[in-house]
């Protein structure tokens, strides 16, 4: 019991480690993933890492290549567009509910959330940063209080993840974060919306700018 128990937290860690290398972007997108080698480098044996990268596979940031090694994956412009259209009308939702359903405790959290985006931001740690901007949106998954929209969010939550790392502007996402928690706050189910549908659009717009960018020193 011990052993699996062991092997079951190796597994976990391996995972972790992986998963936010990749968010990150430390592991570029089409970078291989070989199992010796991941191995040798975070002192395990193969099986967790084996089991890490299916796992990864599932959450849709890992592509297998059979026989050979897997990579991480490469999202396609097509790929990009497809998760967006997903988002608006889960977001659109989810920010919606929380407006009419937070509750005090919800509501600090949140805060919280929205201020460590923006100290993250005036230091310029983009990590931190994205990784705040992510928990902003999870956090208002938890404030819509549906469990079901929370089972779908956990699904996409490696997805979207990565999606919101996809830019520079650090500023403009705390500031937007910070005028959506204002609403949400006030329950202010219009503005909210008018808030949420802009909020999307610009982020777009960033994520174009990104890749664009990425493009370019890549040429």
């Amino acid at each position: 019991m011990k052993t699996s128990e062991t092997a079951l937290s190796e597994t976990e860690r391996v995972t972790e480690i992986l998963r936010n290398e990749i968010i990150d972007g430390i592991r570029k997108p089409g970078s291989k993933l070989v199992e010796r080698e991941l191995a040798n480098e975070l002192g395990v044996s193969r099986v967790p890492v084996r089991e890490a990268l299916k796992q990864l596979a599932t959450e849709g940031l890992v592509t297998p290549r059979p026989n050979t090694w897997s990579t991480v994956r490469e999202f396609s412009p097509s790929d990009i567009a497809d998760l967006n259209e997903v988002r608006e009308a889960f977001e659109v939702m989810a920010f919606e509910l929380a407006a009419q359903r937070h509750t005090r405790e919800g509501l600090a959290k949140l805060e919280a959330v929205v201020r460590r985006g923006r100290e993250s931001s005036d230091k310029g740690d983009a990590i931190a940063a994205h990784r705040a901007a992510a928990d902003f949106h999870e956090t208002v998954i938890e404030l819509a209080g549906n469990d079901l929209l929370g089972e779908i969010g956990g699904m996409l939550s490696s997805r979207l993840r990565w999606l919101l790392g996809q830019h520079d502007d650090l500023s403009c996402v705390a500031d937007e974060h910070a005028e959506l928690y204002e609403a949400i706050a006030r329950r202010d189910s219009a503005l909210m919306r008018e808030l949420v549908l802009n909020h999307l659009k610009s982020s777009q717009q960033r994520h174009l700018e990104h890749l664009s960018h990425e493009a370019a020193q890549t040429d």
